[in-house]
This record gives structure tokens, C-alpha cells and sequence, in this order.
């Protein structure tokens, strides 16, 4: 079968298949799947695959991930699938689907039209396959795309149908239990079908919504009785049974609603007694199946009102699983007997032989789970035996959780039903030397206070021997090496409380052990402090009861050390410690009476003392103080004075801050210009070089550039209106397009208003941006600017010039205008020598006023201030230094100037007249 392509499979996927089975390892197995997602790489994506190949390609795919390969490159394929009219491939297609995606996956979307589809189908199958993707696939986000038609299902023919459609319907709920309020009702109604599956399916929905209000649904305990009744007398059809018990999921999830529905009401749960019982007789003990509805049953005996017919047949049920040979059923037994032990304690006596065999028992499950009953079972006459051997315990685990569990748990238990205080001090030194790092550390500061306060009320002496019986327990231990530092609180503290309250230990040996004990852990910057205040208790003690003592040498080291720590709560505790020993015994039994760790402390919430020192403080002019019920806005208080105290100025304000509006985008015109304010441009000469005039403003700030719009033509990007010449330019030279505009002598520039918008960004532009801020222009470029400019070039554009005389232009080429003599040339800086650095700007202020090859004078200086003679600048002119550097101010000067003068440079070194005339 397999040699011709069994289950429509071809021999090579069958190969396939035999081969990973015979996989001798794992490395092997991986260099076979792995070779099988090349080749699937390779064939999946073939032109003309036929529909049966790819069928197989897809199970391939499902079995590669099975195996814990990545398969998603064929996500797409079976997503396709699930678009193919033939059931076969639609049903495929969804079954791989719902293995590989999950409802977050990007793929979901889709395939909802798909489901919303085959919803719709005539063809049952369809629906089901539709059906299961959306139990599988459908988010929280796509709820609305198909509840209706999923509700709509309900209804259908097919019982097959039904059960899927109400299940669709749970998953909804767990996803978005909004999303299927409104359909409650419609689970009530299915509970009734006639079909037993679609009843049973029902079962798991109103499970989850009794869990979460019983209330609602405490009408429906009859029915659900009815039908726990129908199930038991096996009134469902054969093909519900399993090992000859009637459907027996059905009758658990009923006995799980019973027990909800039953617990604190007695009247609903005297309605379950017959039938529980029944089902209890009934029961086959021989399977697993009937073992487990028995326990079932005991579960729901635990939960409801007790029936003493009901905890007998229980307590005998549970007999049986302990004396059982199989762990499971003994692990059944063991937790079944810790619930019924809740309702009645002497059942466990019977049994206590076999919860001690179960402690012996090898199986480690079974151990947790008999510790856990003992846990439950303890009292004052068996704590001993428990505790000690759940301590036995916690030594021989290594797993950290248990460990703690296990220590917590003796903890508890010792101070519930403690026997007496040496049974109590001795466990619990076991409890925090196997397992002290991993006691939560209030039980440790609740060991510190049981300690202090004693078990008896009014028994001095009984607290006395429990003290004693610590500090020399204590004093054994201390020494031992590795002691968790939870302990080593507990130690230091306990000495210094009490190592010399009998008499019997003396300060010296006391103070000598803390030594030891801070020098042993420098690390721990806890336990020095717990040790450095018990030797100041130590001291302060014996000198507050008037006995002699001497400073021991280990003791003085130690705050002397203690006096340079990094630590400021150690220096803190050291400066103290040496302060109120120069005390006298007087003031040092106020300041730490003997064994008053426990006594309460009065503290005068009204601060009276000091009312004398207030009422002085009002009379000479202070501030009165102001409650806290009175700080919210400005008060006037004129209790105590006439003056106006603004309490606003320094109070705090707990309201919340305004909602932010929304940004309206402004649409403004494109950026063509940008100008300096103070700037004002003379009338220009059809003989001499158009010079600028700038005026120096007192404000810095007015030379900043600001937007003009007037006349100017954008040269990036889509074309922008060219208003015609008025009043405020007296003549434009155009060369290749190029626009430029002088205003009269006299006109005021007015600034426009900068505002924000997104401006479209061509490529040139963008190149234009990378060359300012990203151009990498060597040395040798920056010191010969001159050579990128061509004297053939210069002389060119001269005659240019010439030629088109009545307009002037801002180009002076150095010649003579027709009729004028040699006109003198202003002294500014080049704009693209700043932009591209080829020069230092303080070495290009001057140039030569004759001849065709010198560089081209842009006319336009923001910030220095001349006066030209004669033409000629005057030889006191200091022209602008400019910082080189990641400036963001140079940055935008350089951008605007560029974008002034409709320039885009073709190189790092731009030939000006190349770019204007091409």
C-alpha cells in the first residue's frame, strides 16, 4: 500500500514519513526536514501546480510544523486553499489554517470573506469547515463580521451544525463576553435540543457564566438534574457511551454546574442528593472513566450542603483509592480526603496509616500532594510529627518554589499550635538555617515580635525562659558558617535585646559575638546594622543599669570604619552609637529603656508643645498656618492678622491640565524668498554696480530672515504664481529663467509671517539639502576656489550683460557700463563660498575691482554696515566671521540664501555660471 501512494499520499511523503520515524537522532531528523523545506520552497511555487499536488504540499507543510520547523513561507498557499470550490481542498485548506495561523496573524483578514461565504453554503460540510476556523481564527476585532450569521446557525437542520454553531458562540464569549450578553438566552434554549451533543455542547457556556453569577441560573437546577437523571438511566443513544459508562463528560460538567449551583443553598442541593447517590452506586470502579465520575461526585459532596448518607459513601469511595496500588488513584484519594476533611475532620482517622505510606512513597507528586493533607489536618496534638517531617522535607528538596511553600508552611503551623516555646525556637532556627533566604521576611520580623511579646498574658517568667531558651540557641548557632541573613537579623537582634538580660551571659562575650558577626558578613550592609545597634543596646544597657564596662578593641575598629562607610545609614548608626555613650545613665534610660521593643508609643498628633513657640511666632509678623481642607485656591487670613496671603503662589494644583485641540493645518504659499528685515535696497544705476545699504538695527533680532512672496519665482517643485512687477521692484534680469527683483530705495520691506505647512520635497531639492549638510568637500577644493570658474565663462556672460542694457542686473562682470567709466565693486562675500567652504570667509572679503576673471559679487550683506565712496567700499568695513560646524542658525542662513537665489548646484564645487546659463 505504501509502495503505490496509501491514504492519497505519494511515496515520496510516505518516505518521508518513514524516514523521521527512523531518525536515530535529533540532528539527523533536522537535516531531513530541513531538506524537505528547500524542496517545498522550490515546488510550492511552480507555475501550474495541480490542485491534488498542492494538497499534498500543504499536509507536508502541517507536518513541518508539527515536527517544530518554520513552514510560513507556505502560509499564503493554504490560505488560497481555502477559495477552492472542490470540499476536499476547501476543507484541507481550513485545517491548515487553523494549525498555522492564530488570531492575531496579519494572514486572518484574509480569509473572513471566505468564512462569511461558506457560512452561507447549501453544502453542511462547508458550514462546518467555515464553522471550525471561526471557533479557530476570529478575533475580537472581526466578532461583528459573523455573529449574526453564526447565530442564524442555530437554527439549522443539521445537528452537526448546531453543536459547532454554539461553540462558535463560546468562543466569542471567552474572547469578548460583550460581544454575546445580548445571546444568553439562546444557550437556555439549546440545553433543551433534542439532539445530545448540541445539549451537551451547551453545557460548556453556561458553565463559564454560572461560574461568574450564580444567581441568574439558580432556576435551571431542576433541569439540570433532570438530565444528570436521564444520562445515569442511560436514556441517551449507545454511541454516547465510553467503556460502557453513559456519556460520562457529560455527566462530569454537570456534576462541576451542580456543585456551583449547590454550595450555600440547601434547598437546591437536597434536590441532588438522590441523583448523586444514584450515580455513586452506579459507578464502575474498574475503569478510569468511573473512577473518575466517582471523584466527580465527591468534588460536588464537598461543595454542597452536607449529607451524612452522602459523606459516608464518600469516606468509603476514598478508602478505596488510598488502598489501591496505582499512584493515581492513591493521588486521587489523598486530595479527595483533604476536601471532605474541611467538612468533617474525623473522617482522616481511618486513614492515617495510608497517609503515612503515601509520605514514604517514592513518587514525589503523591509526597506534595500528602504533605498538603497533612498541612490541612494539623493540630495541637500532631504538630509536632507534621512539622518535623515536612522540615525533613524541605532539607531533602532542591526545587526553590517547593522549598518555600514547604518552609512557609511550617512557619505558620509553629505559631498556630506551638507546643511550647523550646519546640518553637528550635524549629524555627531549623526553618531559617536550611531555608532563610527563602522565608518571606515578615516572618522573620514576626518571629522578633512573638519574642518579644511572649505566649503568656501575664506569666513573666514563662517569657523570661522562652528569651533565655533563644539566646543561647542563638549563641550555638552563631558561628556556623553560611547562615542565610533573614537569620542573622533575627540573631542580632534577639542578643542585643536580651544575650544580657538573665545575667548569665555578660556584655563583653555578648558585644564580642556581634563583633564577630559584622566582621564575618562586611558584605551585608543589613546585617552590620542589625549588629552595630545591638552592640549599642548591649552597652547602653549596662551603663543605664549603672555597671562598669570597657569599650572592647574589635568593637572601637569597627566604628571607626563604620565612620568613613559609603554607607550613610551605617555612618549614621556609628556617629550615634559613639554619641550616647558620652551620655549619662539617666538620660540613656530614656532614650532606650530595657525591654521596651513592645511598649506603644504616645505621640502627640496635636503637636502642643509647641503652641507656645507658634503663638510668639504670630505676634512678631509670621505667616499663620494654613489647614490642608483650605489650600485650594487663593484664601484671604485674617485671623491673626490683616494681612492678604496668596496661598496660590505656593500651593500645588491637582486639577487636570486642559484637553490639547487639534492642529488645524494652515495651507500657505511655498517658501520662494527669504530676505533680511532691516535690509533696504537703494535705487540701482544703469552705470555703477547696484550696492545694498543695510541698516543696522538695535535689535538683534530684526535682522532675522523672514519670508517673502512677492514677484518671485519658485524654482523647485511645482510652479507658483509670478506676480507682474510693481512699485515695489524697479527691474528684473531674467537669464535662463532666472528671476531676480530689486525694490526701490525708499520702500519698507514687510516681512511675512512664518507659517508651518508640509512643503512637497523634490529630488533636487533633496540634493540640494544633502550637499549643505552632508557634503564632504576636501582641503585642497577650499583653498583654489578660483579654478572652478573658467575666464571664458566670465567673459560670456559680460557681453551678455552688455547686450541687455536698460535693465540692470545684480551680475556686476567687472566691465564698464556703456558710457561710464570703470565703476568700483563692493566688498561682499560670496554666498556659495560659505555654502560649500571653499573659502575662509575672512580671507575672501576683498576682491580686485578690474579685469574678467574675478569672482562673482552677490550684492546682499545681512549684517555689516558701509558706506560705499566713489564707488568703492570704505577700507574700514569689517565683514561677518561665520562659525564653521554642526550650527543649526548657519544651517538655515545657508538654506535660505541658496533657495534666494534659485541655484542648484551640479557639484560640491559649483560653477556659478554653468548653473545660471547652462
Amino acid at each position: 500500500m505504501g509502495s503505490q501512494g496509501g491514504f492519497g499520499q505519494s511515496k515520496e511523503f510516505l518516505d518521508l514519513v518513514k524516514s523521521i520515524g527512523e531518525a536515530r537522532s535529533k540532528s539527523e531528523e533536522d537535516r531531513i526536514v530541513l531538506h524537505e523545506i528547500e524542496m517545498l520552497k522550490r515546488r510550492i511555487n511552480e507555475p501550474d501546480i495541480p490542485k491534488r499536488k498542492m494538497k499534498e504540499y500543504i499536509i507536508r507543510l502541517v507536518y513541518i510544523e508539527m515536527l517544530g520547523h518554520d513552514a510560513s513561507f507556505g502560509y499564503i498557499h493554504a490560505v488560497k486553499m481555502t477559495h477552492d470550490d472542490s470540499l476536499l481542498l476547501k476543507r484541507t485548506g481550513y485545517l491548515a489554517v487553523t494549525l498555522f495561523l492564530n488570531e492575531d496573524h496579519d494572514l486572518i483578514i484574509l480569509i473572513v470573506n471566505t468564512i462569511q461565504k461558506d457560512l452561507k453554503s447549501d453544502n453542511y460540510l462547508v458550514v462546518c469547515a467555515a464553522l471550525n476556523a471561526v471557533c479557530k481564527l476570529i478575533n475580537e476585532e472581526t466578532i461583528p463580521a459573523v455573529i449574526q450569521q453564526v447565530v442564524e446557525l442555530l437554527g439549522h437542520p443539521k445537528e452537526g451544525v448546531r453543536k459547532k454553531a454554539v461553540m462558535a458562540l463560546h468562543s466569542f464569549y471567552q474572547r469578548s463576553p460583550s460581544s454575546v450578553n445580548h445571546l444568553v438566552s439562546h444557550f437556555r434554549k439549546k440545553l433543551c435540543d433534542n439532539d445530545p451533543g448540541v445539549m451537551g455542547a451547551t453545557l460548556c457556556p453556561l458553565y463559564d457564566l454560572i461560574t461568574i453569577d450564580v444567581n441568574l441560573y439558580k432556576d435551571l437546577v431542576v433541569s439540570f438534574v433532570n438530565i444528570l437523571k436521564q444520562v445515569a438511566e442511560r436514556r441517551l443513544p449507545k454511541s454516547y457511551d465510553y467503556h460502557q459508562t453513559p456519556a460520562p463528560f457529560i455527566q462530569i460538567k454537570l456534576l462541576k454546574i451542580l456543585a456551583i449551583l449547590g454550595s450555600g443553598d440547601k434547598k437546591s442541593s437536597e434536590q441532588m442528593y438522590t441523583v448523586i447517590g444514584d450515580i455513586m452506586r452506579k459507578s464502575d470502579t474498574t475503569s478510569n472513566i468511573g473512577n473518575a465520575i466517582l471523584y466527580e461526585c465527591i468534588c460536588c459532596i464537598s461543595s454542597i450542603q452536607p449529607s451524612p448518607k452522602l459523606l459516608e459513601t464518600a469516606a468509603d469511595s476514598i478508602a478505596k483509592f488510598l488502598k489501591s496500588d496505582s499512584h493515581n488513584l492513591k493521588y486521587m484519594g489523598i486530595d479527595a480526603l483533604g476536601r471532605l476533611i474541611r467538612i468533617s475532620p474525623d473522617i482522616a482517622e481511618p486513614h492515617q496509616l495510608a497517609v503515612i505510606d503515601c509520605l514514604e512513597d517514592p513518587d514525589d507528586t503523591l509526597k506534595r500532594k500528602t504533605f498538603e493533607l497533612l498541612y490541612k489536618m494539623t493540630k495541637s496534638s500532631n504538630v509536632e510529627v507534621i512539622v518535623d517531617r515536612m522540615i525533613d522535607y524541605m532539607i531533602s528538596i532542591n526545587d526553590s518554589h517547593y522549598k518555600t511553600e514547604t518552609a512557609s508552611r511550617c512557619v505558620e503551623l509553629a505559631e498556630q499550635f506551638a507546643p511550647s516555646n523550646h519546640w518553637f525556637i528550635q524549629t524555627m532556627n531549623k526553618v531559617f538555617q536550611h531555608a532563610g533566604d527563602l522565608v518571606n521576611p515578615k516572618v522573620a520580623h514576626n518571629l522578633m515580635r512573638l519574642i518579644a511579646e511572649g505566649f503568656g498574658e501575664d506569666d513573666e517568667s514563662a517569657d523570661s525562659q522562652l528569651r533565655s531558651s533563644a539566646v543561647e540557641s542563638y549563641l550555638k548557632i552563631v558561628d556556623e558558617p553560611k547562615l542565610p541573613s533573614a537569620f542573622l537579623q533575627v540573631i542580632c537582634w534577639v542578643l542585643g535585646e536580651y544575650g544580657t538580660a538573665d545575667g548569665k551571659y555578660s556584655a563583653s562575650y555578648i558585644s564580642g559575638k556581634l563583633c564577630d558577626v559584622a566582621e564575618a558578613h562586611s558584605s551585608d550592609d543589613i546585617v552590620k546594622a542589625y549588629a552595630v545597634t545591638a552592640l549599642m543596646k548591649v552597652y547602653c544597657f549596662e551603663k543605664a543599669a549603672g555597671r562598669k564596662f570597657n569599650l572592647l578593641p574589635e568593637c572601637q575598629s569597627l566604628l571607626e570604619e563604620l565612620f568613613a562607610s559609603h554607607s550613610s545609614d551605617l555612618q549614621q548608626r556609628a556617629y550615634e552609637f559613639q554619641a550616647i555613650l558620652d551620655l549619662d545613665s539617666n538620660s540613656i534610660d530614656n532614650i532606650m529603656p530595657l525591654d521596651a521593643s513592645c511598649e506603644d508609643i504616645e505621640i502627640d498628633k496635636n503637636l502642643s508643645f509647641l503652641d507656645s513657640y507658634v503663638h510668639k511666632s504670630l505676634e512678631e509678623g509670621a505667616e499663620p498656618y494654613i489647614p490642608e481642607s483650605q489650600r485650594s485656591g487663593t484664601l484671604t487670613v485674617t485671623n491673626h492678622t490683616n494681612q492678604t496671603y496668596d496661598t496660590s503662589a505656593h500651593s500645588l494644583r491637582f486639577e487636570a491640565y486642559e484637553v490639547p485641540k487639534p492642529v488645524v493645518p494652515i495651507r500657505t504659499p511655498p517658501i520662494t524668498d527669504l530676505v533680511p528685515v532691516s535690509v533696504s535696497l537703494p535705487e540701482p544705476s544703469y552705470h555703477q554696480p547696484v550696492q545694498v545699504q543695510p541698516t543696522r538695527s538695535p535689535d538683534p533680532s530684526s535682522t532675522e530672515l523672514r519670508l517673502r512672496l512677492d514677484g518671485v519665482q519658485k524654482k523647485w517643485g511645482k510652479p507658483t504664481y509670478s506676480s507682474s512687477a510693481t512699485s515695489s521692484s524697479t527691474s528684473t534680469f531674467d537669464s535662463n529663467g532666472v528671476t531676480v527683483n530689486i525694490p526701490k530705495q525708499h520702500d519698507n520691506v514687510v516681512p511675512k509671517s512664518r507659517e508651518s505647512r508640509h512643503v512637497e520635497v523634490s529630488e533636487e531639492k533633496q540634493k540640494l539639502a544633502a550637499s549643505l549638510f552632508g557634503g564632504s568637500t576636501s582641503r585642497s577644493e577650499k583653498k583654489q576656489p578660483s579654478k572652478a570658474r573658467p575666464t571664458t565663462t566670465t567673459t560670456t556672460m559680460a557681453a551678455a550683460a552688455v547686450v541687455a542694457q536698460p535693465p540692470p542686473d545684480l551680475l556686476d562682470l567687472g566691465e564698464a557700463s556703456g558710457g561710464g567709466g570703470g565703476g568700483g565693486y563692493s566688498s561682499v562675500v560670496d554666498p556659495f563660498q560659505q555654502l560649500e567652504g571653499l573659502l575662509d570667509v575672512s580671507s575672501s572679503s576683498t576682491t580686485s575691482t578690474n579685469g574678467h576673471n574675478q569672482n562673482l559679487n552677490l550684492l546682499l550683506s545681512e549684517k555689516d554696515d558701509f558706506t560705499p565712496v566713489n564707488g568703492s567700499p570704505n577700507p574700514t568695513t569689517k565683514t561677518p566671521t561665520l562659525t564653521k560646524g554642526p550650527s543649526l542658525k548657519d544651517a538655515l542662513d545657508k538654506d535660505a540664501l541658496v533657495r534666494q537665489m534659485g541655484v542648484n548646484p551640479t557639484s560640491q564645487n559649483p560653477n556659478l555660471f554653468s548653473d545660471l546659463l547652462s
